[in-house]
């Protein structure tokens, strides 16, 4: 027997054998040895052994032990030399929250014994009773309840803490659809604690409507209640918030039954979908509009066209569809960046939307084409209207980060049912006449005609031949000589290139050079003429032959590309010609497109030590001031004006002109074109110093151009008085 203020000690020894079940702890505290002992012995004859029981004297002892170790039972006294009464089981309690804990008393003590039940106690144990076979039996009982208990409570902590870390929402009612449970997301998503939705009908919780009717819907749970069966949110169903905020929702309820199979509630499970609504709704937007400018893309087109064909053979009516390309675009891409180019594209895509009816369709195809769908036509004026609108709305110069840009519109229209009866052969028609307006005059429109069917073919077959003719060596270039028009001395060689096709022979650039600028293939095949020429007349100079300078036409996609100074600087260096050999020509409508970038390059140009040229000059309605600012060497006379010398045609007077501006600002002047005598002696007159012409001679082989110089003169058509 233990004395009071001692450690405790085992009054049931425990068994080391690991087979047999564990032994139930059981801490006794007590100042009666007497009744430890009485209990120790009753709950060891009564439950063979399965005891471990240990005895304290004191309640600070008690205390100290059950901070030390797990007990399953306390049986305390409620008198103690240390503390009394309702003080014992609080004490205890606080120690041990959720152990069991039975109290120890004489009848006298009932009434204490039953007000510590009411604060938490498991029971008491009265004094006659100790050594009773009851009270093993009730411990066990108590134990066994109080394990029930206890994995029920930490069944329903765990629920609860997997219920408010997920992220749906989720809440409980009970048969009549009231609340009796939100989680931690539905009190977020409805705008409701759990403690203010107890009790109330979900349908004041979770207000719920028809997304497109703005119907209000019966809640789910009060059907899966009624049908005693899972129902599902219906599709676009919008939860109203408890501060009137709208959110999109998705998901299911399902009926609750109890131990017999009856319906006792229901819970319903749901998640905000709005921002993956917003996110759909978004990427069904992209799928059908072009995102730089927001307009329907080719998907959206299409799927218009069809209905604007369906219900036009319903109404008897037609379509008339245009297709747009901005001319010159490129090189204002080229020149000025992408970013220009992207804000110039936005800005077109106003003003085209701003010339077009409602129910009218202005679509980006991608780069710089645009299609204008116009549903309903009846005529023609209709369309001829449209188009005209849109030429005078891309007329005013568009201002972009300081550059005033001119850009204006080729314009193809095709009409349903006479050129098309389908999307594609629409698009495709106004497409080829596109073509046809941009040849014709570019800012223009072009309707659809069967016979540009023909010709867009052999555009096709053109192109498809012209991408292997560099890499099967059909090109080739020609010579022709510019000649001094008194002595009749050679002064230059320009190279013009040709096309030796093996069906189709030798093919002039007028057939083929448009659609290598539209294709893209333009610039590697400047390239080939440059390095070529270059080539050649580094030849003549290793031979020794005087040739003057070389000249090179250079096309407008050409002169803008962004690397054009350097590939002539580099073809310079790796052909060994000196540059003052070389004479770059560009046309005057060419550099008067942008002159104040136009200016920046010539100088470039010039600083590397090229001869540079104005060529077709008289076309292109140049502004004086402009064209003393570049720093030009000659000024090539386009052939119309000097053809228009021997007919009645005032080209002479621009011609006289030209000769005299040449003279007064120190420029060679060569006139282009010169084919009879008539025009060679009024060039002559005028004191023009360079001509150019089949007068003189055709272009030829290099073979013959070789010859051409080694002579060093050309008589024909020169003046030789006497």
């Amino acid at each position: 027997m233990l004395r009071t203020g001692e450690p405790p000690q085992p009054l049931l020894p425990e068994t080391s054998r690991r087979s047999h079940p564990r032994k139930l702890r059981i801490l006794i505290v007590t100042n009666s040895s007497v009744d430890a002992k009485r209990i120790a012995d009753g709950l060891r004859d009564a439950a063979h052994d399965c005891f471990a029981v240990e005895w304290v004297s004191q309640l600070a002892q008690g205390i100290k032990r059950l901070g030390a170790r797990r007990f399953d039972a306390i049986l305390a006294n409620l008198s103690l030399s240390d503390s009394d009464g309702g003080d014992v089981f609080a004490a205890l309690s606080r120690a041990a929250p959720r152990t069991p804990i039975m109290m120890l008393c004489i009848a006298d003590d009932e009434i204490v014994a039953a007000q510590a039940v009411e604060r938490g106690s498991y029971g008491y144990f009265l004094k006659e009773h100790f050594g009773s076979y009851l009270v093993s039996q009730s411990l066990r009982n108590i134990i066994q309840r109080h394990l029930i208990e206890e994995e029920v409570f930490n069944e329903k902590e765990r629920a609860a803490i997997t219920l408010n870390s997920i992220s749906d929402a989720v809440i409980g009612t009970d048969l009549s659809a009231n609340i009796v449970y939100l989680n931690f997301a539905a009190e977020v998503m409805t705008g409701w604690s759990r403690t203010e939705a107890s009790g109330r009908p979900i349908g004041q919780i979770m207000k719920i409507i028809d997304g497109k009717t703005r119907r209000a819907t019966r809640n789910p749970v009060e059907l899966a209640i009624k049908l005693n069966k899972p129902m599902a949110l219906k599709t676009g169903t919008m939860m109203i918030r408890r501060d009137g905020r709208e959110v999109a929702i998705e998901d299911s309820a399902s009926p609750i039954h109890d131990s017999v199979g009856k319906v006792m509630g229901a819970v319903i499970v749901f998640h905000d979908i709005t921002a993956a609504r917003a996110l759909s709704i978004k990427m069904e937007h992209l799928a059908h509009h072009d995102f730089l400018t927001n307009l329907p893309n080719r998907v959206l087109l299409h799927d218009r066209i069809d209905q604007a064909i369906s219900l036009g053979k319903r109404n008897n009516a037609g379509v008339a569809l245009m297709f747009l390309d901005l001319d010159r675009f490129k090189h204002i891409n080229d020149s000025l960046g992408h970013a220009v180019g992207d804000k110039l594209l936005q800005m077109v895509a106003e003003r085209l939307s701003a010339c077009v009816r409602g129910s009218d369709t202005v679509s980006r195809q991608g780069g710089d084409e645009f299609v204008v769908l116009l549903p309903d036509y009846k005529h023609a004026e209709d369309a001829c209207m449209t188009a005209a609108k849109i030429v005078a709305a891309l007329a005013p110069p568009f201002v972009i980060d300081g550059h005033e840009l001119h850009v204006t519109a080729s314009i193809g229209i095709s009409t349903y049912p006479a050129d098309a009866r389908d999307a594609d052969g629409l698009i495709k028609n106004a497409d080829i006449a596109m073509y046809h307006a941009k040849a014709r005059d570019r800012g223009s429109y072009q309707f659809f005609e069967t016979a540009m069917n023909i010709r867009a073919v052999e555009r096709q077959f053109v192109e498809m031949n012209l991408r292997f003719a560099l890499q099967r060596q059909e090109l080739l270039l020609l010579y022709q000589p510019l000649v001094n028009l008194t002595t009749g001395e050679i002064t230059g060689v320009e190279a013009l290139l040709r096309w030796m096709h093996p069906e189709w022979g030798v093919t002039l650039p007028s057939r083929f050079v448009p659609i290598a600028e539209d294709s893209g293939l333009i610039v590697p095949m400047g390239r080939w003429v440059l390095r070529e020429a270059c080539t050649q007349a580094r030849r003549w100079v290793d031979a020794g032959l005087a040739f003057g300078s070389i000249a090179v036409n250079i096309s407008a996609i050409e002169f803008r590309s962004k690397d054009f100074v350097q590939s002539v600087a580099t073809i310079l260096e790796e052909t060994g010609l000196a540059p003052h050999l070389l004479q770059l020509e560009i046309t005057e409508s060419v550099l008067m497109q942008e002159a104040h970038s136009s200016a920046g390059i010539l100088t470039k140009l010039k600083d590397i030590g090229v001869v540079l040229a104005v060529d077709d000059f008289g076309t292109g309605y140049s502004s004086l001031s402009y064209l003393i600012r570049f720093p030009v060497d000659v000024l090539k006379i386009d052939q119309s004006f000097v053809q228009a010398i021997s007919s009645k045609r005032p080209g002479g007077v621009i011609v006289s002109a030209v000769i005299a501006m040449g003279a007064s600002l120190n420029q060679r002047v060569v006139a282009e074109g010169v084919e009879d005598e008539t025009q060679l002696a009024f060039l002559k007159q005028r004191y023009c110093e360079e001509g150019q012409g089949y007068l003189f001679s055709k272009p030829v082989c290099v073979g013959d151009v070789s010859a051409l110089l080694a002579a060093g003169t050309l008589r024909r058509g020169v003046d030789e008085e006497g």
